[in-house]
């Protein structure tokens, strides 16, 4: 089953290589940068990385003092450096970046680039370590200032926790540039009242923020009030910005609740509350009024905090409160003592001492700082609480409310709207991660997108997503503050982005949750029989908005459209006219009228609002209740009536003639009686009103008589029908009909039944068998004897249990009939002779019942022993009726012997073989094993103790598992580890599904259970179960222990063998498997099966059927699946008479013998060497090319490994969104790269740039009025000048303009397909639609797909696009490549294939980079590569990591060998290139005799003209009379060959066909990566891009619309749509999307490919012969394989759920915001106004003729354009 997804906007994300520390964004560029475990990072807005920097690790130890070395620090070793502090310094253009390393030395970095250092000093010492070296120790600063000298410098502080490795400074203030005997980073302020006093790890501060504002500095932190209490508080400390001496340094404790529940702070964040929080904060029952009101701009330190439950929740505290808080504390510290209403208000943490000065700050000073009492500490009650840690907080103001940002341990962002009663809206953002999110939670520049960070990711989502609420009620459920619906344009917006959102009731506000309403209409309902009458109803609307007077309104019932006006007196009262009675749905079954639903539009398209109007039928009235037809019309609430002629219901009239009223039906009521006995005829009386038409008495009476005999009761109805009319009378007559015998099936059950009834037990009349009395419960009158018949005496069938303690006090169940009719009836039972207690709260009557068993007693010891221990059960009951049971009790005491097992963890346990119970759970903190005595309680008084005690062990233990995935058939073998399984009693594998609730499930029955086998005390072995879906957990059970497995399930996989006949004993059969190497070791997608050495047996009759022809079913089992891969059929044995294989045998024979023998004696001899010499060759050849596939397709996939881990980590050179579309619409350009629209520069005087702006503003808007752009195009495409690439540029100028709608191009494109479809339909040429983009839609449409499948490309199709083209170029340079012909030894292409046999060796070079460091990268390459070869492979092994456009390129790098003390510059050609008569063949390695393992120096080259001057430049200057590894044919050179002899020579050439072998080489090497990416571009199964669905729907609907159009049509159209358009287009140039460089050599290969994805698209058959080229050839058995992709792609695509229209529009809506203000729009209208004016005149002539351009005054508005952009004569 394929499941379908539509990817509609990948979210931005970036991923790190290890945890990310901080994240600080730069507003002004919208820049991140990120610090990470040893790396820092620089990203775009849109997460793009552009610059990064290694930061370690790096050699240090925490107890050495920098710069570490190994001989200055003895234990250093590679250390990670940990990113402490972040921060921007925009001044200077500069990054402040401290890291762990180096006891915490921080570095500048250049914001335009983090690669850039520029400052870092390690020989400094102490006064220049700022950060902490310890990880765990949280570190926050701030950007500050510091006046010395009337001057300002920038400074930061910086505040952290304390550490044994770092000195005791809390707070310090740090110069960021040398300013006289200030270094960089020193602290200025050597000594302060802060520092005075060493801050003691037992506070163990924990800074989370620091921000500044109004002046002052604050530092949030967490501390413990000493080292004897364990429990953290939240302080907030300010600090005057302007006193650097720390005197104004004071503490004040926050809670968060009243009684400070929650008490360490998390995370915080400070910004403006909003007019409607700034309110509620100022109602505050605690604050409000004693520091006055907040107002919207005021700032709020909005916090998240824990308790020691790991709970949290988020308090909120204006930072107004906190200044007059301190104010408050300090004063009382200066002015009163300390003492606020005499309590102690203040105290000095950190020292005993006390002082008094002013409060001025900086002023004067304490010795040590201050801090609030807890009694005195600034409370705010939680704002929201939450189950688990807040870990962020972010908080952005929309429409004047505050919107909280929460991220959670779960990788989620909950979004809180800070109302009065605040609440969690919507569905959570999320990171794309499970981990945690960090402190890093940032809003963009322009607090549109969040920035959410978990461990090692980064992901940017938008705040709010209205656009996806489709409807009213929708965006207004989700109470988004950020959304609301905008009334006239039918959308859920922004309010800016609603244009009139200004006017009343325009824009609805979500979190009012109110909509536009239908209030009532008038009338409010209607009759069908009424309808056709042309009615109008008034509908009330009082939240519909003032429309304007082109606003048009139209009512829309069900689908009929009607215009609709609004009132004058009452603008919000809409009138409009009802449907016909024709139009109206019939009224359903059970119904007396019909709904239809209603809406109003505005403008055609937009929904205003809905509801549903009721159109009644009177005459479906008695449907609800056809017994009482009257009664149900008079009393319906449409106001029937009823007519008493014809017997109908109708609509009410004035003047009633023959019509009632709801008290005047006839009718018949109150039947008697309500009981009737069954089988028994019983007169029915009922009562009749209003019966004067109808000739009957009121009062009525029937006989009958009825059969039921399945229930005790059953309740029936009848009516009343007068014959004459064939018309009910109204009836409402129920009876209960009861039957006696049903459950009461003795004498005692039925004396019991209620007296009612009149039930009495006797002989049934008559009898079944006059033999026999047959006693039976009847109804009374049925009863023939005069008198009741006594019951008989009681029967007793069973006694449970049959055995009992000495000691008595069990219960024993007695079972049977008669036995009493209630619990008073039982006057005794005796069990065995003993007395037995009657338990009356469980007696059934007559069947059951309870007692509980006296002891056996002993006689006293004067009297001989009773020796009975066993008797009968007796039981008496009223009347004197008693009987005994034939079942015998036995007194006897359990004896339990011994227990087993004797041991287990908490699970079953047997007591001999008749008592198995479970023991409990056994929770005491004890070491396991713990003996405990076992006792057995039998009933209430016996208890027996086994000698043997039972030990409890610990549970057992998982320790691992393998396989950890199974396909859905299940049955797969899973090995389980662990320990104590030998204890375990039962073992299972069970899975769990999400039930339809939402909750989870464990399903176990047979098919999602399997049981798992004990092997050993450490080893289990379990199958995976059957699922039929993706389960959420698969659990282990252990007896009663749940273990959950990490386990995954995948689809079952498919296998296919094609039909295979012929097989015989030595045959292999090759099955194709498909998703095998998702949940199985093998790696393969082929099974090669043996065939068996004589053909299966048939088992059933079925098989033998299907041998009758020799086929069989060939089934492949794997776990519990099976699966048919194909058919096969075994060679028939034929038997030949003896006398026809004599003569057909021996005569041929004869014949050849007699010719060899004349052959042989005329050239054995020669004709033997020669074929032996190719028969020797050919099995050399067939070996080598067999080895060679096996070889390197093992050396391709061990090279790629590389390149696949690089994927994985995102580094995939996709090009930017602009790049790409230059690439696809603009190149090839006759200007190249300077084309003006890649360029993006267009020559325009500076005097006229403002007019011709305006202007172009003016003919985009011309270009966006349909009528102009169809004239426009027509007008172009009907000059003959307008060639073929003139018209496929103005397609992507076009596409360019319009980008930023590309809902209207969309619609031009369809409109424009239409007629060139009708064209080809009508010329009876429909295949050759499409075929060639000759017209302007048709490049339009190959614009358009490549717009809409980027996205897809980036997702899915890119990565299987990138390793084909690696594995492609790897394995072509493997072998040598011919530098001047551009042939290769290893490629795809016959034309490209190096035909001689060159020698060569593979060397692996040591490239050292000058002036990257000492670090040399291993490079392979082949000793007959050119020096300009060489240097390209260093450059992609060297720049592996860059993409291609930022790499060095070869003419710009030098490449110097040092064999010795002196270097030797390689070049191409130089003086020692070797000459071969006219010919010079350029340099190789091997020219040079480089070796395997040398040194190689690659150095840029500043200026490559002085670099050049150094070659040979009379080599250069005979450039054409190069070659490289052969040389051209038309010149035979008296030169012998190096490799052999001429003759040898001539042979080779002789068989150059041989080494097209080698095409097969390469194609078996790459077949897996041409696979993979034929798959992710032809599979539905995963994200298909909505644009394919919308557009192959489009060419479906059309080719139903014309009668001439087959499926072949339409497949060729699809396919020349897509592939052929498309996918061709990127697979024969993959530098479309790639930043690559594709070489002649691949770009070769890639045209094969691409060759075989065409025939592969097309429905024509290729019928292929040994003339067919060799590249048809080549993919010859995979074409079949291929066209049923395609085939299966299309069928797909077509049984997909639609994408509408508005599905398809939202889509280009979110393309066009993401990415036209990228495109050079301007230039593009700047390009297509110079066809405008080329054909001006012609356009203009055109627009004269169209009446749609003449009212729209198209002519006019064209000719302003041209005189404002050319100052064009004009007739204005």
């Amino acid at each position: 089953m394929c499941s379908i997804f539509l990817v509609l906007v990948r979210t931005p994300a970036f991923s790190s290589a290890t945890l990310i520390n901080n994240v600080v964004a730069y507003p002004a560029t919208g820049r991140l940068y990120v610090g990470a475990v040893n790396n820092l990072y620089q990203l775009s807005a849109d997460l793009e990385l552009e610059s990064s920097f290694v930061t370690g690790p790096k050699l240090d130890n925490r107890q050495c003092t920098p710069p570490v070395t190994t001989a200055s620090c003895k234990d250093a070793k590679d250390t990670p450096n940990y990113n402490k502090l972040l921060l921007l310094h925009p001044a200077k253009n500069q990054l402040v970046v401290c890291g762990s390393l180096f006891r915490g030395l921080c570095s500048l970095r250049s914001l335009d680039g983090v690669k850039d250092e520029v400052y870092f000093n390690d020989n400094k010492g102490e006064k220049s370590y700022v950060a902490s070296a310890d990880e765990t120790v949280s570190v926050v600063g701030v950007m500050s200032y510091y006046k010395k000298n009337k001057e300002n410098l920038t400074v930061f502080l910086v505040a952290k926790g304390h550490s044994s490795l770092d000195n005791m400074k809390l707070i310090s203030t740090r110069v960021l540039e040398e300013e006289g005997d200030w270094d960089v980073f020193e602290n200025i302020i050597e000594t302060a009242a802060v520092q005075s006093n060493p801050f003691n790890v037992k506070y163990a501060h924990d800074f989370r923020f620091s921000f500044k504002s109004n002046g002052f500095v604050y530092f949030l932190f967490s501390r413990k009030l000493n080292s004897h209490n364990h429990k953290n508080f939240t302080f907030i400390s300010r600090i005057c910005e302007e006193d650097h001496n720390y005197y104004s340094y004071t503490e004040l404790q926050l809670n968060c609740s009243a009684s400070n529940e929650f008490s360490k702070v998390l995370a915080a964040f400070v910004g403006p509350a909003g007019e409607a929080l700034a309110q509620s904060l100022s109602r505050s029952s605690r604050y409000g009024s004693e520091y006055g009101p907040i107002l919207a701009h005021d700032e709020v330190l909005f916090a998240t905090f824990s308790n020691e439950d790991d709970n949290s929740a988020m308090c909120m505290y204006p930072l107004k409160f906190i200044d007059k808080q301190i104010y408050k504390v300090i004063d009382a510290c200066y002015n009163h003592g300390g003492l606020i209403n005499n309590q102690l208000a203040v105290y000095s943490p950190y020292s005993t001492s006390n002082s008094k000065g002013m409060e001025k700050c900086g002023a004067e000073h304490l010795p040590s700082p201050l801090a609030s009492t807890a009694e005195f500490a600034l409370a705010a009650e939680p704002s929201w609480k939450h189950g688990g840690h807040l870990t962020a907080v972010a908080v952005a103001v929309e429409m004047e409310h505050a919107v909280a940002f929460l991220g959670t341990l779960a990788g989620e962002v909950l979004k809180l709207h800070l109302s009065a009663q605040p609440e969690v809206y919507g569905q959570p953002l999320s990171g794309a991660s499970r981990y945690k999110v960090n402190k890093n939670l940032l809003f963009d520049s322009s607090l549109q997108h969040l920035y959410i960070t978990t461990d090692k990711k980064i992901t940017k989502v938008p705040v709010q997503t209205c656009h996806l609420m489709t409807d009213c009620h929708t965006c207004v459920q989700v109470k988004d503050p950020y959304c609301g619906w905008c009334v006239l344009e039918g959308r859920c917006t922004r309010k800016q982005d609603c244009s009139r959102s200004a006017e009343t009731n325009a824009w609805l506000w979500s979190p009012n949750g109110k909509c536009v309403e239908i209030a009532d209409f008038n009338p409010p309902n209607i009759s069908v029989s009424l309808s056709c009458l042309s009615l109008q109803v008034s509908i009330s609307v009082p939240s519909l908005p003032r429309l304007r007077t082109s606003d048009k309104l139209q009512c829309v019932f069900n689908s009929l459209k009607s215009d609709a006006v609004t009132s004058k007196d009452v603008p919000t009262m809409v009138v409009c006219s009802l449907p016909d009675r024709g139009k109206i749905p019939p009224t359903l079954e059970q119904q007396d009228f019909v709904s239809v639903p209603m809406k109003i539009l505005l403008n055609e398209t937009v929904e205003v609002t809905s509801g549903e109007y009721h159109f009644y039928n009177c005459a479906a009235t008695v449907w609800k209740n056809p017994n009482t037809p009257c009664i149900s019309c008079v009393t319906s609430k449409w106001g029937c009536q009823w007519n008493t002629k014809d017997y109908t219901c109708g609509d009410e009239v004035e003047n009633p003639e023959g019509h009632i009223k709801p008290d005047n039906c006839p009718q018949f009521e109150s039947p008697e009686p309500l009981l009737i006995p069954v089988g028994y005829k019983v007169p029915i009386v009922f009562q009749g009103r209003n019966l004067e038409s109808y000739e009957v008495n009121d009062a009525v009476c029937l006989c009958v008589q009825f059969a039921y005999d399945d229930q005790q009761e059953v309740n029936i109805s009848f009516h009343i029908k007068d014959q004459d009319r064939s018309a009910k009378i109204d009836s409402t007559l129920t009876v209960t009909l009861y039957s006696c015998s049903v459950g009461r099936e003795d004498c005692s059950l039925c004396k019991h039944a209620d007296d009612k009834y009149n039930c009495e037990w006797c002989e049934e009349t008559p009898r079944k068998n006059n033999n026999e009395q047959e006693m039976k419960c009847v109804y009374k009158e049925i009863c023939k004897s005069s008198e009741p018949t006594p019951c008989p005496v009681p029967t007793i069938t069973d006694v449970i249990p049959r055995f009992g303690p000495l000691n008595g006090s069990i219960a024993v169940t007695i079972k049977g009939s008669n036995m009493g009719i209630k619990k008073e009836d039982v006057k005794k039972v005796t069990v065995a002779g003993v007395n037995c207690k009657h338990l009356e709260d469980r007696y059934s009557v007559s069947t059951s019942v309870v007692c509980e068993i006296g002891p056996k007693r002993t006689p006293p010891s004067d009297l001989p022993p009773d020796l009975t221990t066993s008797g009968p059960v007796m039981i008496e009951v009223e009347g004197n009726r008693s009987t005994t049971s034939e079942i015998i009790f036995t007194y006897r005491d359990p004896d339990p012997k011994f227990i087993y097992p004797k041991e287990a963890e908490t699970f079953p346990v047997s007591f001999g073989t008749s008592i198995v119970c479970k023991t409990g759970s056994f929770s005491a903190a004890a070491s396991f094993p713990v003996s405990l005595k076992v006792t057995v309680k039998y009933g209430g008084n016996t208890i027996k103790t086994l000698l043997d005690p039972f030990n409890y062990t610990e549970n057992p233990k998982i320790t691992g598992y393998s396989p950890d995935a199974s396909f859905f058939c299940g049955g797969r073998r899973i090995v389980v580890m662990g320990t104590g399984f030998s204890l375990i009693q039962s073992a299972s594998m069970k899975v769990l599904f999400t039930a339809n609730n939402g909750s989870t499930v464990e399903v176990g029955d047979f098919l999602n259970e399997s049981t798992c086998k004990i092997t050993n005390d450490s080893v289990l072995e379990c199958n995976s179960p059957k699922v039929s879906s993706q389960p959420v957990k698969t659990r282990l059970h252990l007896d009663n222990v749940k273990e959950d497995l990490t386990f995954k399930y995948h689809p079952d996989p498919t296998f296919k063998v094609d039909t295979f006949s012929g097989l015989t004993d030595t045959s292999v059969i090759v099955v194709t498997v498909r998703g095998f190497s998702v949940s199985s070791p093998l790696q393969d997608d082929k099974l090669i099966l043996g065939a068996p050495s004589s053909p299966p047996t048939p088992t059933s009759k079925s098989q033998s059927a299907e041998t009758a022809d020799d086929t069989m079913d060939l089934v492949v089992q794997f776990g519990d699946g099976k699966w048919i891969a194909g058919k096969v059929s075994f060679t028939r044995e034929v038997t030949i008479p003896l006398p026809i294989i004599i003569p057909a045998v021996i005569v041929p024979m004869l014949v050849f013998i007699a010719i060899s023998v004349y052959c042989y004696r005329r050239k054995s001899q020669q004709a033997e060497r020669e074929y032996e010499k190719v028969k020797h060759q050919l099995e050399n050849l067939e070996e080598s090319v067999r080895d060679r596939c096996k070889k390197e397709f093992t050396d391709l996939m061990i090279e790629m490994e590389d390149h696949t881990s690089d994927l994985s980590e995102g580094r995939i050179p996709f090009l930017d969104y602009k790049t790409y579309t230059d690439r696809n619409f603009f190149l090839p350009s006759k200007e190249g790269d300077h084309d003006p629209m890649i360029t993006g520069k267009i020559q325009i005087p500076e005097s006229r740039r403002a007019t011709v702006t305006q202007a172009l503003n003016q003919f985009s808007n011309l270009l966006n009025s349909k009528p102009f752009l169809i004239n426009f195009i027509r007008t172009l495409e009907s000059r003959p000048d307008f060639n073929a690439r003139n018209r496929g540029n103005f397609a992507s100028l076009l596409t360019v303009a319009l980008h930023g709608k590309l809902e209207y191009y969309t619609d031009i494109m369809r409109t424009l397909l239409l007629e060139l479809m009708d064209e080809h339909v009508q010329n009876k040429n429909p295949k050759l639609m499409l075929r060639r983009s000759e017209t302007v839609v048709e490049r339009m449409l190959c614009n358009w797909m490549s717009i809409c499948l980027y996205q897809f490309l980036r997702d899915s199709a890119g990565e299987p696009l990138y390793k084909l083209y690696k594995a492609l170029k790897h394995q072509v340079e493997k072998g040598p490549v011919d530098a001047r012909l551009k042939k290769a030894k290893y490629t795809l292409n016959d034309t490209g294939l190096l035909g001689d046999d060159v020698e060569y060796a593979a060397l692996t070079l040591q490239v050292l980079v000058h002036g990257e460091g000492p670090d040399v990268t291993p490079v392979k390459v082949l000793n007959c590569d050119t020096v300009t070869q060489v240097k390209e492979k260093i450059i992609d092994q060297v720049y592996r990591n860059l993409p291609y456009s930022q790499r060095p390129k070869a003419e710009g790098v030098a490449l110097e060998w040092r064999p010795g003390s002196t270097g030797q510059i390689l070049s191409d050609m130089d003086l020692t290139s070797q000459t071969e008569g006219r010919w010079k063949r350029l340099n190789t390695l091997a020219h040079y005799n480089v070796r395997d393992n040398a040194t190689l120096v690659l150095s840029k080259v500043l200026h490559t003209q002085s670099f050049h001057q150094h070659q040979d430049k009379n080599a250069l200057l005979e450039d054409d009379n190069t070659f490289h590894l052969v040389r051209p044919t038309d010149e035979i050179d008296e030169v012998k060959s190096k490799r052999g002899s001429m003759k040898d020579k001539a042979m080779t050439k002789a068989i150059t066909e041989i080494y097209l072998t080698r095409l097969l080489s390469v194609k078996g090497t790459l077949q897996q990566f041409v696979d993979n990416f034929f798959r992710s571009v032809l599979c539905t199964t995963a994200a298909v891009p909505p644009a394919v669905k919308y557009f192959f729907d489009f060419l479906d609907e059309q080719a139903e619309r014309h009668d001439n159009v087959d499926e072949e049509t339409l497949h060729i159209w699809k396919t020349n749509s897509l592939p052929m358009r498309f996918w061709v287009n990127i697979l024969r140039n993959p530098q479309f999307i790639l930043d690559v460089h594709v070489t002649e050599v691949v770009d070769a290969s890639l045209h094969v490919i691409g060759q075989t994805f065409m025939d592969a698209c097309t429905k024509t058959e290729h019928k292929l012969s040994r003339e067919s080229p060799s590249n048809k050839l080549l993919y010859a058995k995979e074409i079949s394989t291929y066209k049923k992709m395609v085939d299966d792609y299309y069928r797909g695509i077509r049984q997909m759920v639609p994408v509408s229209d508005q599905d398809m529009n939202t889509h280009l809506a979110e393309v066009s915001r993401q990415h036209t203000d990228k495109l050079n729009t301007q230039v593009a209208l700047h390009q297509l106004y110079q066809y405008a004016s080329k054909y001006f005149d012609l356009i203009i002539q055109s627009l004269d003729e169209d009446p749609a351009a003449q009212n729209r005054q198209l002519t006019l508005r064209l000719q302003q354009v041209a005189a404002a952009l050319e100052n064009k004569v004009t007739d204005l």
